[in-house]
């Protein structure tokens, strides 16, 4: 642990670093990414929605999507946990949204993961799915102390478990899918990091009388960042777009060398085909959307349980553009990212942030 830093504990899982990498979906965070990041001393994340999208299993006719899913969510564990050795700390970041929800977050369990990481809805269920194994710690991804409170109470109430800890992400400066349901509530002051943070770091201690930690999510990029977090009272901070641009990150070369070219006017919102606002580099396949021209690959999942693509055709498919975007093809792809993406001027390491983040040696 570093000197002067927050001891960030998951249930029975204490990394040596208050640190969480994000999960970035289809393939951005898998095995490489983790595995390196949880190695290193902090929580390594893999994403489980789409991560069998280049699976071999996905050429046999007798394989569905889901059921593919499910068995490379255990492999690509299975590979992390031989880069991050047996004291590395993995998790899973499952999306409520998915269709297959349920199934991915006992794979990820059976898999080995230490931790399961959980928004892009209110996971109400997660202790359901989990009862199997109560050594994996249960995080929900939340934007406010009342959303907190609701799954917390749920929770409670229905199966006598409480969290492991929340992330408190911002829809301000957050990448890919917000924690917000109109555009307007991206920057509502009251889903601030300034204000969700330190209402849930009350409410954990004051209504749920817990130690349980809270952790921030979003625009956190450099020590000064980190810092300014734990004096609002988190003990410990999730980052995803600056380990997206490493060596060690899954991605192609040309999905990395996006984020490095990427200015301030090239970061826009858009309105994700899940119904929510979503962060994303203007490539020209955004810049078409956003002018109201929709291009679309047929759809090959059925992924989300709420889809307007397979509903209405009137906006895309949103598993094959993310599917692009990891591959490289900047005209085709959806390169989601944080607003922190317009920082990253080169690739870097997993130990070069960290060293950056943490210069002085880990104490005890």
């Amino acid at each position: 642990m570093s000197k002067g830093m927050p001891i960030l504990k998951l249930g029975k899982h204490r990394p040596r670093y208050p640190l969480i990498q994000g999960g970035m979906g289809v393939g951005i965070s898998g095995s490489r990414l983790a595995g390196n990041v949880a190695f290193r001393g902090a929580v390594g994340t893999i994403a489980s929605v789409g991560l069998s999208h280049n699976s071999p299993y996905l050429r046999d006719e007798k394989m569905n999507y889901f059921d593919a899913n499910e068995i490379v969510i255990k492999e690509v564990l299975r590979e992390a946990r031989n880069i991050a050795g047996p004291e590395g700390v993995l998790a899973v970041n499952c999306m409520v949204a998915l269709t297959d929800y349920d199934r991915e977050v006992r794979a990820a369990a059976e898999g080995g993961a230490d931790v399961i990481i959980s928004g892009a809805g209110l996971p109400l269920r997660l202790p359901e799915y989990m009862k199997d194994f109560p050594d994996v710690a249960l995080v929900p991804i939340v934007s406010s102390a009342k959303a907190a409170s609701l799954i917390a109470r749920r929770w409670e109430r229905q199966y006598g478990r409480s969290p492991d800890g929340f992330v408190v992400e911002t829809p301000a400066t957050a990448g890919g899918h917000l924690g917000a349901t109109t555009m307007e509530q991206v920057y509502d002051p009251a889903l601030s990091i300034d204000t969700a943070l330190p209402e849930t770091v009350r409410f954990v201690a004051e209504e749920m009388k817990s130690d349980i930690p809270v952790i921030a999510a979003g625009g956190v990029w450099d020590r000064r960042d980190m810092e300014r977090m734990f004096e609002l009272g988190a003990k410990g901070v999730q980052m995803g777009t600056r380990f997206a641009c490493t060596a060690e990150g899954d991605a192609s070369d040309r999905f990395k060398q996006a984020y490095i070219d990427a200015k301030e006017e090239d970061v826009v919102l858009i309105h994700s085909p899940a119904g929510l606002p979503g962060r994303a580099i203007k490539n020209p396949f955004v810049a078409k959307y956003l002018e109201g021209e929709v291009d679309s690959n047929p759809c090959f999942a059925n992924c989300l349980t709420h889809c307007r693509y397979r509903k209405t055709r009137e906006t895309f498919c949103i598993a094959a553009a993310l599917v692009d975007a990891f591959n490289g093809n900047w005209e085709r792809g959806l390169f989601f990212c944080g607003s922190n993406v317009t920082k990253v001027d080169r690739l870097s390491t997993v130990q070069e942030i960290l060293d950056d983040l943490f210069p002085e040696p880990p104490g005890p």
